[in-house]
């Protein structure tokens, strides 16, 4: 495969994944904005979170002045000086699937066309809050159908892999800086660790990534902020975990490898944190302090995705 081809197919899964991630945090803002103040008896920054987990806060204020739901929906949804908007990402989607057309079968072209038509749409109207739970679903269905599609239809060979590594870099990125954002961000100073609305918190959360009703299957019991961090972290049973993440990138990297000969970094790396997730307890990383290993671990998953991206798409 050629190296272009395979960039096309990595972005391409990235930038689905990336908005349906974007969706999934604007969930999470707009449940903290439903609760009523008189709940928690302080001043909410669900907003301004949904920014920081996004990585967009300083580029949102040289854009807008104050920190509003509707300045915040727009530019995590629709803004063009945001490249990470929502509408930007599969726009960028879009263009890296014209360029690989040959390499997706029909359901996953139809998946990404239909998807850009639909927001292309909707982007010359304002969305309001009322209408956000609404939007959201259809961009997180657009990307369940891509995803769906891509799993159930694509040959398992060089594409789809490379396609899945762009899924499980941008997802395990995610999920680590969703975790990092409610221990330094979403819990208001005064609020109480373990108190009524820091349970609220981690349940909207866990809702976001559609892990309410794992939770309770794996642990049988109320939500224990350190179990939440165990589900996200180290269980690879939930797929959406920072295990369960580079577990599918360690077999994928692998079978990139197999089918060219050759071994490199990112074999290495992968291997590394995955072993690394597989010894740690989650004593041992609150032992360490949850920011400090959040950190590390995003700092990681950077380093793995430029080492790919060097070992193969350049």
């Amino acid at each position: 495969m050629l190296s272009r081809d395979a960039d096309s197919l990595y972005w391409l899964s990235r930038y689905v994944e990336r908005a349906e991630n974007l969706a999934r945090v604007l969930d999470v803002a707009y449940r903290m904005a439903s609760m009523p103040l008189s709940y928690n008896g302080v001043d909410s920054n669900e907003w301004e979170s949904a920014l920081v987990t996004a990585g967009a806060l300083e580029e949102f204020r040289q854009v807008y002045d104050e920190v509003t739901p509707a300045n915040v929906i727009e530019f995590l949804a629709f803004s063009e000086a945001n490249p990470s908007s929502i509408q930007c990402c599969f726009d960028t989607a879009r263009q890296n699937a014209r360029s690989v057309r040959s390499a997706l079968t029909s359901e996953m072209w139809e998946a990404i066309n239909s998807a850009w038509l639909d927001l292309r749409h909707l982007s010359v109207r304002k969305i309001s809050v009322q209408d956000l739970p609404r939007f959201l679903n259809l961009v997180k269905e657009a990307s369940l159908r891509y995803d769906g599609s891509a799993m159930r239809t694509m040959l398992r060979n060089d594409a789809y892999w490379f396609s899945r590594l762009g899924v499980y870099v941008e997802r395990a990125d995610n999920t680590a800086r969703v975790l990092d954002v409610k221990y330094h961000v979403l819990l208001p100073q005064d609020a109480e660790v373990g108190g009524g609305i820091d349970y609220y918190h981690w349940a909207a959360i866990l809702r976001s990534v559609s892990a309410l009703v794992s939770y309770q299957w794996v642990y049988h019991q109320n939500l224990r902020p350190w179990l939440v961090a165990d589900l996200l972290i180290l269980r690879q049973e939930m797929p959406r975990s920072l295990a369960a993440c580079y577990a599918a990138l360690s077999s994928h990297l692998d079978d990139i490898a197999h089918r060219y000969g050759t071994t490199g970094s990112a074999q290495r790396l992968a291997r590394a944190a995955h072993a690394r997730l597989t010894n740690r307890t989650i004593d041992d990383i609150f032992q360490v302090g949850l920011h400090e290993f959040l950190q590390e671990f995003l700092a990681e998953n950077n380093r793995l995705g430029q080492s790919i991206t060097n070992q193969y798409l350049c």
